[in-house]
């Protein structure tokens, strides 16, 4: 399967970001058909084939099954079940963990707008922490300086606020986090399925 020309230029960003290693946040809109899960394996493949490490995990259980070597997010990262913003992850400096998450080059988060913004805060809290020990300019980066990709849409499910009203509603979302402003936001809007069956249609002809 080729990828669309959209498809080329998400990866050939997300891949640029992650040979420069000079970290990055991205957020990958999909629209239902474009290919996104494609897209989360064909990106793991490429920073792997190069014998680098990328953590794919998901919101869900069921999203996290698609991904390769997939886990949810709470299970590989040890984010708190209710986080606060003032929370971090149970990840302890100079653990396996530590060293996988200093050692990995991509990070990718499937169906992240479904989560309330504080798991994002109390992984960017963690890593920067994790990570300041391998260069103090760490501290100050988002996400500890690590590339992540966090994909999903908006029109999909939100983060569920028991008995929350509009506005908190909102104010929990992934775009309210205080780093959406250092986020570069990708889309993929080119339906794969339409596209196979009009190269079906010209191969007929």
């Amino acid at each position: 399967m080729k990828l669309t020309v959209e498809q080329k230029s998400v990866y050939d960003k997300i891949i640029s970001a992650v040979n420069e290693d000079k970290g990055g946040l991205f957020f990958l809109c999909d629209h239902g058909g474009t290919g996104i899960t494609f897209m989360w394996k064909i990106l793991s493949s490429g920073v792997r084939s190069k014998g680098d490490i990328v953590i794919n995990v998901a919101s869900s259980g069921i999203a996290s099954l698609l991904l390769p070597g997939g886990r949810t997010a709470h299970s590989r990262f040890a984010i708190p079940l209710n986080p606060t913003e003032d929370s971090t992850c149970n990840i302890k400096q100079g653990s396996p963990l530590a060293k996988l998450i200093v050692k990995a080059k991509l990070i990718i988060w499937d169906e992240a707008p479904m989560m309330h913004k504080y798991y994002f805060e109390a992984l960017d809290q963690t890593l920067r922490e994790i990570l300041r020990f391998r260069d103090p300019s760490n501290l100050d980066r988002p996400f500890g300086g690590k590339t992540i990709i966090l994909g999903g849409g908006f029109r999909q499910i939100l983060p569920v606020i028991t008995k929350g009203t509009r506005q908190e509603i909102i104010q929990a979302t992934l775009n309210s986090l205080y780093l959406w402003p250092h986020c570069q936001v990708l889309k993929l809007t080119t339906n794969m399925r339409l596209q196979e069956n009009i190269s079906g249609a010209d191969l007929d002809d």
